[in-house]
């Protein structure tokens, strides 16, 4: 099946299709979960309709959201987008692993994640604290309706009672969004995007409005929008898709970790915090996270290639 599609094809017909795939990954993913469902909860199509909408009703409710969030973005964002670039492009691996992965550099990639975290915390604040014109007062009553509930949503399937509970949630809030997420965002996006626009920098913060705009929480959108810049330039100085997974991967599950420590009171400080670190801190990590990035880009520039790139970036 290799060459099914071929890699030639204008840019935009290719995000075009990515998307199709991506809707019949849905698809097949909503189709898993509910079978799912039903096989290992107990749950008929009436309750499915009713747990995604209102999971507290249900006695093993997060569980089984758990399980319908895992199925569905898998399916969407992983297995789509995999199969499309292997009908897609001659080798997956060529294709999305263009140079070779030192582990250092990849640690010191994830590492940035965690870095840059308190200089990111001025952005989350104030991006958390917006006030829009009054023309915009109904999105405005929106947005913050539609941050109320995914919050509320969000607190009720971070619940870990157990250190299982806290491991499943790695691998369901950290490790699948991380290589779905970035598999589509600056696998296949940022990477069509760069040849149809013809600039990469153009390219990767329209790949990270996208990044922030998809998660449909405008009080979070800017900090979301600032990692997924910071990914897009990981991704392009390594041209090794581990590289931004792994950062993506050490945000998501420092915060899932965080919260299994809270939650035991093992720690006091309160991870789903709005507030700005103290500014001492804020300035320490932005200039750490600066030179990180500088000395990234250095060495990734000077890391051989693998094979050629099968496509722009």
């Amino acid at each position: 099946m290799k060459g099914f599609i071929s890699p030639q094809l204008h840019p935009f017909t290719k995000i075009l299709l990515l998307l199709g795939f991506m809707v019949g990954g849905i698809c097949v993913g909503m189709f898993v979960a509910l079978l799912g469902l039903n096989l290992f909860f107990g749950l008929s199509v009436a309750d499915i309709s009713q747990i995604t909408v209102n999971p507290q009703a249900f006695p093993n409710g997060r569980a089984a959201m758990v399980f319908y969030q895992l199925a569905t973005h898998f399916f969407m964002f992983t297995a789509a987008p995999l199969v499309f670039i292997a009908l897609a492009e001659p080798s997956v691996k060529r294709y999305l692993f263009a140079k070779k992965n030192y582990v250092g550099l990849l640690l010191l990639s994830a590492l940035l994640a965690l870095v840059i975290m308190p200089a990111n915390s001025w952005l989350i604040n104030w991006n958390a604290k917006m006030v829009l014109p009054e023309a915009l007062a109904g999105f405005e009553l929106w947005a913050k309706e539609k941050e109320e509930t995914l919050a509320e949503l969000t607190k009720f399937l971070t619940r870990f009672d157990t250190l299982g509970q806290m491991l499943v949630g790695l691998v369901a809030f950290a490790l699948v969004p991380a290589i779905g997420e970035e598999l589509v965002f600056r696998g296949v996006l940022q990477k069509n995007l760069a040849r149809l626009l013809k600039n990469h920098h153009v390219a990767i913060w329209l790949t990270a409005f996208i990044f922030g705009a998809i998660h449909v929480q405008f009080y979070g959108f800017f900090p979301r929008m600032l990692l997924g810049g910071l990914f897009g330039y990981l991704y392009f100085w390594s041209k090794n898709l581990w590289v931004p997974i792994a950062a993506h991967f050490m945000n998501n599950g420092f915060t899932v970790f965080m919260l299994y420590l809270q939650q035991q009171n093992l720690i006091k400080a309160n991870v789903e915090s709005t507030d700005s670190l103290p500014w001492h801190l804020g300035l320490v990590s932005l200039v750490m996270s600066l030179l990180l990035l500088f000395y990234l880009k250095k060495r990734y520039e000077n890391t051989p290639e693998n094979c050629p790139e099968t496509a722009a970036s």
